[in-house]
């Protein structure tokens, strides 16, 4: 983790010296799938995760994007303010991952509940609880979290990453009432296997506050970004996840989701 201490040091020099700063990989300003409502999707650059399926392999880059200050930010959000308030949206961080910049998170998060915006978070939540953390969390009103899978060994060779944080970010939540959406990448022959699914399901029943869980289906469609950063893509030989795989996992989780 030696880079990521290396990125935060980068940052902390930078916003003594123009206030606090993010690096943005893009926007999204009418997004309608990360979370409730017309939302703007602020896509964080830089990921300490290897996830062999990252559709956003552009986004790894701890030093790529560009830097925007708070404000600046502010202001592109406000201008969509109305369709917020009218569609009980509000704003959502994704990435890369965002919870690497959370100075930047805490402080526009801030601005945005004293303008009476709604926040969210769609994270891995494969980072330590830090006070920090616990700061950005109790100004967020939802979060989704991607369970890479619940198979520790599995998750390590997918997203070179043991899955017991995530797992703990996600109790943590659930112990201060905060809103979980859950998402699953329905990889076929990795993250569908049968007996690591009736895990799952355990793990998601035994979460009070998870208000949703997400399926989604596992495709190639990012590779090309793979290829243009001259990258080998581990799951060339991994066919894409078809309607008929995402219902036999459903019917395994229950039908409720």
């Amino acid at each position: 983790m030696l880079f990521i201490e290396l990125f935060m040091k980068e940052f902390k020099n930078m916003n003594n010296s123009v206030g606090i700063v993010g690096r943005i990989h893009s926007f999204e300003t009418l997004g309608a799938v990360d979370g409730p409502g017309i939302r703007f999707i602020l896509f964080m650059q830089g990921c300490h995760l290897k996830c062999k399926y990252c559709h956003n392999r552009d986004t790894w880059d701890l030093h790529g994007g560009k830097i925007y200050t708070v404000d600046e930010i502010y202001e592109k959000i406000m201008k969509y303010k109305n369709y917020f308030i009218a569609s009980n949206g509000g704003v959502t961080a994704s990435g890369g991952e965002p919870l690497l910049q959370i100075d930047f998170l805490i402080e526009l998060f801030t601005k945005l509940k004293s303008s009476g915006i709604s926040t969210a978070i769609d994270t891995s939540g494969m980072i330590d609880i830090t006070e920090k953390a616990k700061k950005l969390i109790d100004l967020t009103d939802l979060f989704l979290v991607d369970i890479k899978c619940i198979n520790d060994e599995i998750c390590k060779d997918l997203v070179g990453h043991s899955n017991k944080q995530e797992l703990e970010f996600i109790k943590y939540l659930n112990s201060i009432g905060k809103e979980i959406w859950i998402r699953q990448v329905v990889v076929p022959t990795i993250t569908d296997k049968k007996e690591d699914l009736y895990k799952l399901r355990d793990f998601i029943n035994s979460i009070n506050n998870i208000t949703r869980v997400d399926l989604l289906p596992y495709h190639d469609l990012g590779k090309f970004k793979w290829l243009n950063l001259n990258e080998k893509y581990d799951l060339e030989n991994i066919r894409p996840a078809t309607s008929e795989d995402v219902e036999r996992v459903k019917k395994i989780l229950g039908s409720e989701i």
